[in-house]
């Protein structure tokens, strides 16, 4: 799918960290059609959330199941097997080439699409320093992408800033999806590498994960309502 093809209400998607699937299910609700595209992460899904995907894609939502496997390519190509059963639209695995190669090979003929998480946004040059790491992230992000494209893999996820060097590595072939999402004037929490829906989507981003901002919002459904106006504003 091209950028174009994506309709501007997909383009947001909604985390769903909250610690039940009642009040996952609250959320959703409250949001009503203002939302179309919603992320699962370990929160929900280690609360029971996993059903939660198949009801979700049965009322026309689509979901991103963000479990970001990283094991051996048996384990990851059988895992990503059981999610495709699921209904999900996107799933997460690390950028690691063993990892990707098994995620493909678990998807095959099913409709799931494969994201490789290059660099968690929490972390900076420092960070991975400390895990043992020579690239800065910029050299990293940059190094996986190309290993992901040629392996097989339909996204990346990546901070915004990144965003710019990989469209011109991967052009528009790959989905390029982005966590750090921050209206302005929003806290930053424990993200680092941070940008506004709208400079992300100037950068070359496709789709846009907001949790926080939206969900412990006073009025969800209004954050929401913001932030498809200011991607339809920078969409032009």
């Amino acid at each position: 799918m091209t950028p174009a093809e994506i309709a501007p209400k997909d383009r947001l998607i909604v985390a769903l960290d909250l610690p039940s699937v009642d009040a996952a299910e609250a959320m959703i609700a409250k949001l009503g059609d203002s939302v179309s595209f919603y992320k699962i992460g370990y929160q929900l899904a280690y609360a029971g959330g996993l059903p939660l995907i198949g009801k979700l894609a049965d009322r026309g939502k689509k979901v991103f199941a963000d479990l970001k496997m990283h094991d051996i390519g048996n384990t990851v190509r059988r895992g990503v097997e059981s999610v495709a059963k699921l209904g999900a639209t996107f799933v997460t695995v690390h950028a690691y080439p063993q990892t990707m190669k098994g995620a493909v090979e678990g998807r095959g003929s099913a409709g799931l699409k494969i994201l490789a998480v290059t660099v968690l946004t929490s972390y900076n040059d420092d960070d991975l320093h400390a895990a043992g790491y020579r690239l800065s992230v910029s050299e990293l992000v940059e190094a996986r992408a190309q290993q992901a494209q040629v392996i097989g893999v339909d996204g990346l996820v990546s901070s915004p800033e990144e965003v710019g060097a990989l469209r011109k590595i991967v052009g528009h072939q790959m989905s390029l999806v982005t966590p750090g999402i921050r209206p302005a004037g929003a806290a930053s929490g424990d993200q680092k590498r941070i940008m506004t829906p709208g400079r992300a989507i100037t950068a070359g981003a496709d789709y846009l994960v907001v949790g926080r901002p939206v969900v412990e919002a006073a009025d969800p459904k209004a954050v929401a309502d913001a932030i498809h106006a200011e991607i339809a504003q920078a969409l032009g």
